[in-house]
């Protein structure tokens, strides 16, 4: 990681740890009520039955949580921000969730520790996303499964441009506001230049290794979940 790589990542890892009081609350307004929805959709797509977990940018914990309800056997919840982890500890408990600080691109974990590697909302804010989808491989089991739910480009039709122009001019903007953390909701859209697009992010996947790498769009195409699996020995 190169020096302005390592200052962006400090700077991601301070906003998220500023953001704690209003995050949650943030969450509901932005996406109108429906990121719990997309959750447990990345939950049944995981089919984490009896399986362990590692829920990577766990966040406050709402997606450990999903997990444990789908009957995970353990879950593994790390995030970058400690100040996160603090409140997902706080609203859900130790025995939800092994709450742990970690660093996407360097997991502290060892090779094919789980059945299941999970994310939400998490890779726009990855500096190096092949080698943070070289480390959820990793740390993966043979035959496991890897989802990533993340706001995405919206096609570029006419509903396309609307979605786009009203995250832009609308939901960030009243986001700032009401969170009283305009720079950080500022971020939020300009995350998104230079990102993959959803094809282009089910190719880097194939590309670090990962077989039947699929997704699908939410929310009429700004949000999309990405499912693969690590190819069996």
């Amino acid at each position: 990681m190169t020096a302005s790589d390592d200052e962006r990542a400090r700077t991601i890892q301070a906003m998220f740890g500023r953001l704690v009081p209003q995050y949650d609350r943030m969450n509901r307004v932005m996406s109108a009520g429906l990121d719990g929805r997309w959750r447990r959709l990345a939950v049944q797509a995981a089919q984490p039955q009896s399986a362990d977990v590692l829920d990577l940018g766990a966040g406050t914990g709402d997606l450990s949580r999903e997990f444990r309800r789908a009957g995970a056997a353990g879950v593994a919840g790390a995030d970058f921000a400690a100040q996160m982890l603090r409140r997902a500890r706080r609203k859900h408990g130790p025995e939800t969730a092994d709450w742990l600080q970690a660093d996407a691109l360097q997991l502290p974990f060892a090779e094919a520790s789980f059945d299941v590697v999970a994310s939400a909302f998490v890779l726009r804010n990855l500096v190096d996303l092949p080698g943070g989808f070289a480390e959820m491989l990793r740390v993966l089991r043979p035959g496991g499964r890897l989802v990533a739910l993340d706001i995405t480009h919206p096609p570029d039709d006419l509903r396309g441009r609307i979605l786009r122009l009203g995250f832009e001019r609308v939901v960030t903007p009243a986001a700032g506001l009401l969170s009283g953390d305009r720079n950080a909701y500022r971020y939020l859209p300009n995350s998104l230049s230079g990102y993959p697009t959803a094809e282009e992010l089910a190719e880097m996947l194939r590309a670090a290794g990962a077989a039947e790498v699929s997704y699908r769009r939410l929310a009429g195409g700004a949000v999309a979940l990405h499912a693969a699996r690590k190819p069996s020995e």
